[in-house]
């Protein structure tokens, strides 16, 4: 297949409404003969959730031989803190499809990337107000990338092998806790978290922000065979009722709410352990560097509402 004919298919996909069959993909991502041949690897359908209609709005297939800067930033503040371990050199493409996180150690300290295509208002320090002694506790306010509200989204990606850091996918609200109405300032939910190298996953969400109101829930641990090696899909189904967690097209937790009812942006990051309190964990050293979260594409769907019918013909 030619690279034009490849680009006009992969046009196709982001246009056309695509019925959810809940069918799996295909095995896992990029091959090495396909690098060798200088080709991107064929696209893999996304697992959607079944008996709805959905329309591709945004997604990243990474192809190409760098990270598409239009679509993602780099975090590296987390409240209004310089986060040490977090840097923007540990994102990279693989010329077969695939986005590289990499986990790195250099000179006894540990590094990784977090991409987001937004941010929250309260993880920059902000300055001082005007020419007073005060200071106004947020930063200039940086337009966001990509931002929505309710729909399908999904990540297929491969786990990480090596011990002593986290990875995950997930949605944010730039200003969540501004209220004690989650509706209104958001709720993070994380689709997929993955601590551990034995293939548990967990699905949660947090809201009223990070301090004396925040509250949770969670799925708990999420373990299904074969999580440790090749590719899987992770999902969640955001909608006005309801959010409904998939892994490998199939429900593996649904809650009720509180349901966030504002745009927010997707996270895909790793994170090393320790550094929360003060410095890399014990069992982070003892991983084989570099280590990678390979993730395959992300991308993001609306629900496409049935048409209402026609009234009948007035004889």
């Amino acid at each position: 297949m030619s690279r034009t004919t490849r680009l006009v298919l992969a046009a196709s996909l982001a246009s056309v409404l695509m019925v959810a069959q809940g069918a799996a993909g295909g095995p896992t991502g990029s091959g090495p003969d396909q690098a060798a041949a200088g080709q991107q690897p064929a696209r893999v359908e996304s697992r959607l959730p079944p008996g709805k209609k959905w329309k591709l709005v945004w997604s990243d297939e990474f192809d190409g031989a760098e990270l598409d800067r239009s679509k993602w930033d780099f975090r590296l503040h987390i409240m209004q803190t310089r986060f040490e371990t977090w840097t923007d050199d540990a994102a990279s493409l693989d010329g077969r499809g695939d986005l590289l996180l990499k986990v790195y150690e250099k000179d006894g300290h540990y590094f990784s990337s977090q991409l987001q295509t937004g941010s929250n208002y309260m993880d920059r320090p902000g300055g001082q107000y005007g020419k007073s002694r005060f200071t106004w506790p947020i930063a200039k306010i940086a337009a966001p990338k990509f931002m929505h509200k309710y729909g399908y989204y999904e990540i297929r990606c491969q786990l990480p092998k090596q011990p002593g850091y986290w990875a995950a996918f997930w949605l944010q609200s730039p200003c969540i806790g501004s209220t004690l109405d989650p509706r209104s300032s958001g709720v993070e939910i994380d689709i997929m978290e993955n601590f551990t190298r034995d293939g548990v996953i967990s699905h949660n969400i947090h809201w009223n922000g990070y301090g004396a109101d925040l509250r949770s829930k969670g799925s708990g641990p999420v373990k299904r065979a074969g999580m440790t090696e090749g590719f899987h899909t992770f999902g969640l189904d955001w909608n006005a009722k309801e959010y409904v967690f998939y892994t490998d097209g199939e429900v593996t937790w649904r809650v009720d709410g509180p349901i966030s009812d504002r745009e927010q942006f997707l996270l895909v990051t790793t994170e090393c352990n320790g550094y929360r309190q003060g410095g890399p964990s014990p069992e982070l050293k003892k991983a084989r560097l570099p280590d990678h979260f390979v993730v395959d594409y992300v991308r993001v769907f609306d629900e496409v509402p049935d048409e209402a019918p026609s009234p009948p013909a007035r004889p």
